[in-house]
């Protein structure tokens, strides 16, 4: 019984010389069940971590893996947040094509007449337009042919 008190008034000393050196508010902050925590090497370390929150194996934990999961992330979402514009743009233009179509118009001539107008409406609204409100597409086509010359038929290959 008295070996195990001065092995347990050993560990607090040494805990508790360590205290100010870790931050921490004695030994039960700096030993866990026999097995010393450990913090983080700096502030950097942790700010870096939080950024592999979620990465999965040793790229959420281990900070040399870390470091090259975050930046190779951070690299992803720059490439893809100039993707999502353009694949939003090419959608649109789908979409102002297929409402276009159906009056016998060809996309680069219905934005040619839409430039030379006083129209000032973009894709995004064009396409909202082309899909969800047809008669309000309609009328901008016939504003268009109005302001000018009708284009040229749309001629279809006969399938044979």
């Amino acid at each position: 019984m008295l070996s195990c008190m001065n092995a347990f008034s050993r560990l607090a000393t040494r805990a508790s010389c360590h205290r100010t050196a870790f931050g921490g508010n004695g030994w039960q902050s700096i030993f866990n069940g026999g097995m010393a925590l450990r913090t983080f090497a700096s502030k950097k370390h942790k700010n870096l971590l939080k950024h592999a929150k979620g990465f999965r194996g040793r790229g959420k934990n281990c900070y040399s893996i870390a470091v090259r999961r975050v930046h190779k992330s951070w690299q992803y979402g720059y490439r893809d947040r100039r993707r999502k514009k353009r694949e939003w743009h090419k959608l649109w233009i789908q979409r102002i094509n297929a409402g276009v179509q159906q009056y016998s118009w060809r996309y680069s001539t219905f934005i040619g007449s839409l430039r030379k107008s006083e129209l000032q409406l973009d894709r995004k609204v064009l396409a909202e337009l082309a899909a969800t409100e047809p008669f309000a597409f309609r009328s901008v086509l016939r504003v268009l042919e109005s302001t000018n010359p009708p284009p040229q038929q749309l001629q279809r290959k006969a399938v044979a």
